[in-house]
């Protein structure tokens, strides 16, 4: 003999399950942007600065980075919804990857040919930056994940 189950609240459960992918997304967005924007800041305060053009060129979008710049990181979620990109350098800012990594002694070819270049020192910011502050910003988006979760249980829980 079959029984009948009568689920209380499956109404109110569904509606909090409606609202939680909005309001995690929300939520994860926010993560990723104060996070990007501490990288920047750390990133542009340890950038070695001459015209202040490489500093200037620093910065973060949502989805792909301006032509011509190097990526830091791409952070992506996992159905690649979300994706962040954190740049330096552009198609005239070209040496960013050189003051990241420095440069070998070499003989220039093209316009300077057989120039002997002394080679630069590296002047890491970039990398550095990243690790220092890649944990914090992903507790960050972890911490919003969970808020956001509970946010949606809580405020389902009124109706």
């Amino acid at each position: 003999m079959a029984r009948t189950v009568k689920i209380l609240g499956l109404k109110s459960l569904n509606r909090k399950l409606t609202k939680l992918p909005q309001a995690a997304e929300a939520a994860i967005r926010k993560a990723m942007a104060t996070g990007a924007d501490e990288i920047v800041a750390l990133m542009k305060s340890l950038v070695a600065v001459d015209s202040g053009a490489l500093k200037a060129s620093i910065g973060w979008t949502w989805g792909d980075k301006p032509k011509g710049s190097v990526s830091i990181a791409t952070v992506k979620s996992k159905d690649g919804s979300l994706r962040i990109t954190i740049f330096a350098g552009n198609d005239k800012i070209w040496y960013a990857r050189l003051v990241e990594f420095g440069a070998p002694k070499h003989i220039a070819g093209g316009l300077f040919k057989g120039l002997k270049h002394p080679g630069a020192p590296a002047q890491p910011f970039f990398f550095v930056s990243f690790r220092a502050l890649r944990r914090r910003t992903k507790s960050r988006i972890t911490r919003a994940i969970t808020k956001s979760a509970r946010q949606a249980v809580a405020d389902g829980s009124n109706s």
